[in-house]
């Protein structure tokens, strides 16, 4: 099979993606075999490249937002079968039997494996995944569409609940990529107003398109005071910025798996009982009730398609903040 791999950290600007040529994986008595169509970027997928995570397993096939079709099952899979339409995301694996994932916190298993990351993902034409880790994908999008609901909508939806958003309560996004073209659609859904925070015009167009109340830049000061905040961008000064803009008890999440530090900041800011909270990766759970949610609005997705064979000049544009909404992968293009 075609796949592009990269063998050691190196900045995205080097072009360090590789193509290379493999065998297709053999599965395991509880793993698929799928033949990827789509397979959504991520700024996860640049951490991972660029040597921001530790958890990095090189050489290794990025790419965690997979679309495809079962094309084999081992023989312990029961709740999937050859030829359905499936879907993987950033949480590959947990172990069941640590003591985060006996209180239900999977997403914080102390020995997790993460798809693109410590076991090969996306970026090629087939994969092997996790039978109790792969999602059926609801009817009404199409592989191109349902993308990026496997890790922006994902971690956009874990991130709006750990705020305790209610109807009626108004909410800041801090950057406006693809997680938060997402979330948007969903506050309104669940009947919030959304105030977001970014600097490209173009992000600011799409956020109005949505039903943002309100657009304007980090250091602006919105017409409201908010009950709540996310951050998307992975810079740790934006926490300052949000935390100016909420009420009292308020609460600010980071959405991202990485940031920048957090620069020293007055005590003031975080007193009556706001909070600073961090979300790490998310759970099945999460995944389940975001395909149905998504379904149900339902969830738009705004997306720029490339060929895997763009993959560098791909994610480029997405560092520098160049993509409206979401970047998909054709891996049935390769050429």
């Amino acid at each position: 099979m075609k796949a592009y791999i990269i063998s050691r950290a190196s900045n995205i600007e080097n072009k360090p993606l590789e193509l290379v040529d493999r065998g297709i994986p053999k599965v395991d008595s509880n793993q698929l075999l799928i033949k990827i169509s789509k397979c959504g970027l991520c700024h996860t997928d640049l951490h991972v490249i660029e040597g921001e995570l530790r958890q990095t397993k090189y050489p290794i096939i990025p790419g965690h937002q997979i679309v495809g079709k079962v094309i084999e099952t081992g023989s312990d899979v029961k709740n999937l079968k050859k030829g359905d339409r499936v879907g993987v995301a950033w949480l590959y694996k947990s172990c069941g039997s640590c003591k985060y994932c006996k209180k239900g916190m999977e997403n914080l298993c102390e020995n997790a494996l993460f798809t693109g990351c410590s076991v090969d993902g996306g970026y090629a034409e087939y994969m092997v995944s996790d039978g109790d880790f792969t999602y059926s994908l609801p009817e009404g999008f199409d592989d191109v569409q349902v993308a990026p609901l496997l890790c922006a909508g994902i971690i956009g939806y874990r991130s709006f609940k750990l705020i305790n958003a209610e109807k009626g309560d108004k909410i800041g996004l801090f950057g406006f990529g693809a997680s938060a073209h997402i979330v948007i659609q969903i506050a309104i859904y669940t009947g919030c107003e959304v105030y977001v925070f970014t600097r490209s015009e173009k992000h600011k167009e799409l956020a109005l398109k949505l039903g943002a109340k309100w657009v304007g830049k980090a250091t602006d000061s919105p017409p409201e005071e908010l009950d709540s905040a996310i951050i998307f961008a992975p810079i740790g000064s934006l926490y300052i910025n949000a935390l100016k803009t909420l009420r009292k008890g308020g609460a600010v999440a980071s959405a991202g798996i990485y940031m920048s530090d957090i620069p020293q900041f007055p005590y003031e800011l975080l007193y009556h009982e706001r909070k600073m909270i961090s979300v790490a990766n998310s759970t099945r759970q999460d995944a389940q009730e975001l395909l149905l949610l998504a379904a149900k609005i339902p969830i738009k997705t705004e997306v720029e398609i490339f060929p895997l064979s763009k993959v560098n000049d791909a994610l480029i544009l997405l560092k520098q903040g160049k993509i409206n909404g979401a970047a998909v992968l054709d891996c049935e293009t390769i050429q």
